[in-house]
């Protein structure tokens, strides 16, 4: 007998072995329609799998939030046999599922172009009405090779001839000639995939990521569990086209990139300004909130990483120079010694623990809050640069707690309730907050991770964070080797989400670079470090703020509040006047005095998305008033300059100034 414990509990007993679609179709055929695969003890399995021992058993369906991955795996698949159909001769590499869709890595000498697309697409959906049976199949490890050797699929082949000996080769038929190296699971038929699919672009990638390798052809697409879905997505990545960072900083003259300084950042006057205010504004919120703010060195000793157990992590990534000095026989700088190498900072962490490290601590000085805005260095890849969303040089916005085991629920609470006023005032409404949970690997005792895990659980408790309505989350194993952590992502107005705050224990850092405290009984004690984020680094953030606004920020943010426009050279000077005024009132203020017709002057300054506009003419002039136009307004407010300045100046108030 076969026992099948279904999620309600409820179990059901076979006198044989058994399939997930056997199990469906038991309980009813609307669920043997829908069924696409199995979860065996919570693991992802096809729906045909013999089932011949006592299991728990779940039904994967389309609304089953893992069920996205599945088809995406599978488009990947049908997108593979639709290449190799249309164009003879291609080989297949590698094709998973990604977030939001799936690639597919083919090798073949003429390149293919998005103009391919239309057909490409066309045979996925002739694949999917074909209804072609996705069949598991275990092959000796020789005769695979061979076989993808036999039909000249020469990087399948050295797949497999990497794999351990007496791994089990899976390979999945698909239809009655086509087959693919793959783990799964898999659909049941390319049916199930259904066709809300769509292929969004071509990339290079190298085989196996390995720049001395070929340079293969990547199609991304993506695939949804319903048109709808597919829709919407569709719509937001046309919607997220429009507000890319870079073309809305180009058209605002906030910044620059160029190849001269590859990962870095140019920024204008007007950029710089939005990034003065963020961090104005920041700066204000910490001191309020206790913080204490230090500045530290940018190059540090090797010797410094070494110890903090960053150099062996980080030190492909971080960017090395030799300690020089002059030769004594005057033939030039030479190295100084052995070992002696600096390295830009990847990350505030260690130089804040010798900061707390100078003079004696006492539990009484605890909490200790240290902020940075820490100008850091990592060597990302150039593949892996993206305009001011991934750099090489970032400021973070960075801060270290440090605290007593007994304070680590209050602290963490605290930062909690900071970061949610953070948020709002800049206009993110909707974030959620996941617990990473221990790792397979970690450092600690299970007892310490218990106590870890419950401090952070409790303070977003009582913070009154952990509802639905927060999105509150566990993962499991997703935590660092030495600790768990709280991830806070944020949703941007299009849908978009951003992991951007965390907040995570550590008590390691402080055992290895030998920070102390003398605890109320006169002893030495190690404090608990928390390394927290709101922002995660200026550059990313102000990157998302210029998506989620579209380049139209709140009225206390904008780099220019208000630019005075005249309609003819007669109110020059009443212009300079009414200019002169507003700024006198705290307001970034410029003015346009071009003899330019004034509709010029408001097309122009909408695209550089200037909040308020500020329109005077003679008319204005004789009767000391001005006539306001708001952003994407159609229409203006005429208005006593002191009427207008006063409640511009309430408008440009910065929260929590």
């Amino acid at each position: 007998m076969v026992a099948i414990t279904l999620p309600d509990g409820s179990v059901r007993q076979y006198d044989r072995p058994v399939t997930g679609a056997d199990v469906a179709a038991d309980i009813g055929p609307g669920l043997a329609k829908a069924a696409l695969a199995v979860r065996i003890n919570g693991e992802m399995k096809d729906l045909l799998l013999p089932l011949t021992e006592n299991t728990n058993l779940a039904i994967v369906t389309r609304k089953d939030p893992d069920a996205l991955e599945l088809l995406r795996h599978d488009a990947a698949h049908v997108l593979a046999e639709a290449v190799q159909e249309l164009f003879p001769g291609t080989q297949v590499t590698i094709g998973p599922a990604i977030e939001n869709g799936f690639y597919y890595d083919f090798a073949r000498k003429e390149p293919f172009s998005t103009d391919d697309f239309a057909k490409i697409e066309a045979k996925m959906r002739e694949i999917v009405d074909r209804d072609e049976p996705i069949v598991r199949e275990v092959w000796p490890r020789d005769k695979a090779i061979a076989h993808f050797k036999s039909i000249g699929e020469q990087y399948k082949a050295e797949l497999i001839e990497g794999f351990p000996q007496d791994e089990p080769i899976s390979i999945y038929r698909q239809g009655e000639k086509w087959l693919d190296l793959c783990r799964g699971p898999h659909l049941p038929s390319t049916s199930k995939l259904g066709k809300a699919f769509k292929l969004t672009k071509l990339a290079g990638a190298y085989w196996r990521g390995d720049s001395n390798n070929a340079m293969l052809q990547r199609i991304y697409g993506t695939a949804w569990a319903d048109e709808k879905q597919l829709a919407n997505y569709l719509t937001m990545l046309e919607e997220a086209e429009k507000r890319d960072h870079r073309k809305i900083g180009q058209e605002m003259d906030l910044f620059h990139l160029q190849s001269e300084a590859q990962g870095s950042v140019f920024w204008h006057p007007k950029g710089y300004m939005l990034w003065r205010q963020l961090e104005q504004y920041m700066r204000r919120r910490l001191d309020a909130a206790g913080y204490v703010e230090v500045k530290t060195p940018q190059l540090m000793n090797s010797k410094q990483w070494e110890a903090s157990g960053h150099w062996g992590k980080y030190r492909e990534n971080m960017f090395v120079v030799p300690d020089e000095v002059p030769n004594t026989e005057d033939e030039g700088p030479v190295l100084s010694g052995q070992g002696d190498l600096m390295a830009l900072k990847p990350m505030n962490c260690p130089a804040h623990i010798l900061i707390f490290r100078q003079g004696i601590k006492s539990y009484r000085d605890l909490p200790i809050r240290m902020a940075e805005f820490g100008c850091c260095h990592r060597n990302e890849p150039h593949g892996a640069l993206h305009g001011i969303m991934r750099v090489r040089q970032f400021t973070q916005d960075d801060a270290h707690i440090f605290c007593t085991e007994d304070q680590i629920v209050d602290e963490v609470r605290r930062f909690c309730e900071l970061l949610d006023v953070v948020y709002k005032d800049l206009g993110f409404e909707k974030y959620a907050i996941k617990l990473a949970l221990r790792p397979e690997k970690r450092f600690g005792t299970d007892e310490m991770w218990d106590r870890a895990e419950n401090n952070l659980r409790e303070a977003v408790r009582l913070a009154g964070r952990q509802g639905p309505e927060y999105g509150w989350q566990e993962l499991p194993g997703e935590g660092a080797f030495y600790s768990p952590k709280l991830e806070f992502h944020l949703t941007d107005a299009i849908g978009r989400t951003w992991q951007c705050g965390t907040i995570q224990l550590d008590y390691v850092l402080p055992e290895r670079l030998d920070a102390s405290y003398i605890g109320e009984d006169g002893a030495k004690h190690r404090p608990v470090m928390l390394h927290r984020a709101i922002l995660g680094t200026f550059e990313r953030f102000l990157g998302i703020l210029i998506e989620h606004h579209a380049g139209r920020f709140p009225m206390w943010l904008a780099p220019v509040q208000a630019t005075v426009c005249t309609i003819t050279s007669d109110a020059n000077d009443y212009a300079e006047e009414v200019a002169a005024t507003l700024r006198a009132n705290g307001l970034r203020v410029e003015v346009d005095l071009r003899n330019e017709k004034i509709n010029f002057k408001v097309r122009e300054h909408s695209l550089a998305k200037v909040p308020v506009l500020v329109v005077v003419g003679k008319k204005e002039q004789e009767n000391r008033g001005v006539a306001l136009r708001r952003l994407g307004g159609a229409n203006q407010e005429i208005l006593a300059l002191d009427e207008a300045t006063d409640r511009l100046a309430k408008e440009a108030a910065v929260p929590g100034a």
